[in-house]
């Protein structure tokens, strides 16, 4: 069993048990003459409550010492009401004896006390001469042992109002008396181990480091005041307030050990737990100071006030004091967690919000703002741009120019980074981030600054996942409608350069048949007229028969060339592979086509065919023109339903995501023209529903990969 709660279990029934003593004691049986309540009920019992609250939540030292001296409190107000109820026992013989109890109790409580505030907010002081004196601060609690063997009389609490000069102590050992007056000032009285505590805690505050100053600066300001209060309450007794500034400065003393826990992990608590465990013991303080402060009028005032008016003034200072407890715990939870209230208010307009902003900009702005007002946040920034996987793969020079992804980068002006709050150079950075997340996909990322008061908590991180999620789905409409425009511009652009290229092929053809293969039929035709009267007259030649069927296979060659442009005979015969090898020999420069046995042998849809081998022709006549290239290659593979195609070289170089062209210009151009040769192969790619990724090659050149699907075709197909 962990140490806190033997602790617990300890100290938590000594201390109730000596409460209820007090109570029913002071308040019920003796209720007719002065109780004296107002300190075990003011002073001890918040103090005692709070310890009891930090053994369930903490295993540190501090907290058991804190639990300790409450409890010590406890039991030595039940010995002085034991004692003074009880004055026959003064002239038992064991009366010695039982006396070291009550001054145990006393001095077991101050110098827990003044371990706690010393070394207050970790138990650990800084310097090695205050590390040194921390035992010293526990002489008052070995008042009782020392003095029942140093003093020949019996020394007893100043606070029971009875003098033990009179009572004989049988246990004193005759040849310590000399120590006595010493035992008296240093363990009694408690001179010297407060002296040091004091001494300790005054050089940390004032003369420690930076932070630890900071740290302890709440705390010795409270132990300040309640060092004057009880100075005036011992010194000047009867002074008017000077009793309530003692039970407010006991009741300061657990507030400044939960500031000491928010802000700085008192007590060793993490910093996950602060949030919540500073609203629970602040809402329990509260609560036991609220029910104090309602007691108050009638513990102080009675006798001489009576039952009856006793009560109606009690309830009247209840339902008084209800908007005050109402409020601060509203306050406090304000500071914690900031505005809930503002925060589920938030929640419900969003929604709204966001369906009612118009433009992309003012939907983020919104956004934005809200999340910042709801969490008390000194700026807060929505961020809209690619995720960093998707920035990862374009810095490695991979773009896929058929997919959304190819879109995503234009649109930094229809989704732009805003921010709500003061965000500069100097600014810190983002302490919390959360991303905006649709389906699979990282539409972007909340970043919120450091909150102005505090730490975030736990809720507050799920009200920020919250928000998020639902403004995802708004984000994803506008990025999808944004992709839907540009991807409708790139498809009404595609369809008006397929028609052309289609036009400008028309139109060529009709030059060839019209230039060429027309005028040699005319040709022919004329000559076969000529040919028919020579024959009518007898004068025809075998020799001009030969020189017309020349020149009619020569049209038959130029008819097939014309055809073999359109579709190329060996692309039907023998299939892909074979088509482009028959095309390595006339390349300008070395290229080598990469294929194994079964790619070779398998045959694909015409359609698929016919563009892949143009593609890798087009990809082929921008390297012959662009790339300074001095070897080139051409890999085909067939994996998963997709045919890979991928044509590199060692040429300059281009990149399709700046448009730069290893400092060739037309090599850019290449790229950021929207005909030509990328145009082209993106277009035929696109109308299979295949993608095409553009980027360098290693260690230089410029590599296109096209993937195109495909169904196999044939029983000898298989995926590679």
């Amino acid at each position: 069993m962990e140490r806190r709660w033997v602790c617990l279990a300890v100290l938590g029934p000594i201390g109730v048990a000596s409460l209820v003593y007090v109570v029913v004691v002071r308040g019920v049986v003796e209720a007719n003459v002065d109780h004296g309540l107002g300190w075990p009920l003011l002073g001890i019992l918040p103090l005692f409550v709070f310890g009891m609250w930090l053994l369930t939540v903490s295993s540190s030292r501090t907290a058991v010492f804190i639990a300790l001296a409450a409890t010590a409190l406890l039991a030595g107000s039940a010995y002085e009401t034991f004692v003074q109820r009880n004055a026959e026992i003064l002239a038992e013989p064991w009366f010695p004896l039982f006396n070291v109890l009550g001054l145990t109790a006393d001095g077991l409580a101050t110098a827990a006390f003044l371990v706690v505030f010393a070394t207050f907010p970790d138990g650990v002081p800084e310097r090695r001469w205050q590390r040194a004196v921390m035992p010293l601060l526990w002489l008052p609690a070995l008042a009782g042992v020392l003095t029942l063997v140093t003093t020949p009389h019996v020394v007893m609490s100043p606070y029971i109002g009875i003098s033990g000069e009179g009572i004989p102590n049988p246990y004193a050992v005759p040849w310590l008396e000399w120590a006595a007056p010493v035992v008296l000032v240093a363990s009694v009285q408690a001179g010297v181990a407060v002296a040091l505590g004091l001494a300790v805690l005054g050089t940390r505050a004032l003369f420690g480091a930076p932070e630890v100053r900071a740290r302890t600066r709440v705390m010795a300001v409270t132990i300040a005041v309640a060092m004057v209060a009880f100075g005036l309450w011992t010194f000047v007794p009867g002074l008017p307030g000077v009793e309530l500034l003692v039970y407010a400065s006991l009741i300061a003393l657990p507030v400044a050990a939960i500031h000491g826990i928010f802000r700085y992990g008192a007590f060793e608590i993490a910093p996950g737990d602060r949030g919540r465990l500073v609203a629970r013991s602040s809402n329990l303080l509260i609560t036991v100071v609220y029910a104090a402060a309602v007691a108050t009028p009638a513990v102080l005032l009675s006798p001489p006030l009576r039952a009856i008016p006793a009560i109606l003034l009690t309830t009247a200072v209840a339902v008084a004091l209800l908007p005050v407890r109402t409020w601060l715990q509203r306050r406090l939870h304000r500071v914690l967690f900031g505005d809930r209230d503002r925060q589920l208010a938030m929640l419900a307009d969003l929604g709204t919000q966001l369906e009612h902003a118009g433009e992309p900009h003012e939907l983020l702005a919104r956004l934005a703002e809200a999340v910042r007002l709801g969490l008390d946040a000194s700026w807060v920034r929505i961020r809209t741009s690619a995720t960093d996987a998707a920035a990862d793969e374009r810095a490695a020079g991979i773009s896929d120019a058929g997919s959304s992804d190819a879109v995503a980068d234009d649109l930094a002006g229809v989704l732009p980074d805003v921010v709500a709050g003061r965000l500069d150079a100097g600014t810190a950075g983002p302490v919390e981030t959360c991303d905006l997340v649709h389906g699979d996909e990282v539409l972007g990322r909340i970043e919120v600054g450091p909150r102005r008061r505090g730490d975030y908590s736990e809720d507050e991180r799920t009200l920020l996942r919250t928000v998020a999620g639902q403004a995802a789905a708004s984000v994803a409409t506008l990025r999808l409608t944004a992709q839907l425009a540009a991807q409708l511009d790139e498809l009404t652009a595609s369809r008006e350069r397929l028609v052309a290229a289609q036009d400008d092929e028309r139109r060529r053809l009709e030059r060839d048949l019209h230039d060429g293969i027309q005028q040699d039929v005319v040709a022919q035709i004329a000559g076969l007229r000529l040919a028919r009267n020579r024959l009518q007259r007898g004068e025809l030649t075998a020799a001009e028969l030969a020189e017309l069927q020349d020149q009619a296979r020569a049209t038959l060659t130029d008819l097939r060339e014309l055809a073999r442009g359109i579709h190329p005979p060996v692309l039907s015969d023998n299939g892909l592979v074979a088509a482009v090898e028959s095309g390595v020999a006339r390349f300008p420069i070395p290229l080598e086509v990469e294929a194994d046995a079964a790619m070779r042998a398998e045959r694909f849809p015409d359609d698929v065919e016919t563009t892949a081998y143009y593609v890798v022709r087009e990809a082929l006549a921008n390297t012959a023109k662009h790339a300074h290239a001095t070897h080139a290659s051409v890999a085909l593979t067939r994996r998963n339903g997709t045919l890979r195609i991928a044509i590199s070289d060692d040429g300059c170089g281009i990149d399709e995501a700046t448009g730069e062209g290893g400092g060739t210009p037309a090599a850019a151009a290449v790229l950021r023209a929207s005909h030509g040769g990328l145009a082209n192969i993106r277009d035929r790619v696109a109308a299979l529903r295949g993608t095409v990724r553009v980027g360098p090659n290693e260690p230089s050149g410029t590599r296109v990969l096209v993937e195109l699907p495909v169904t196999a075709r044939g029983a000898g197909a298989s995926d590679g």
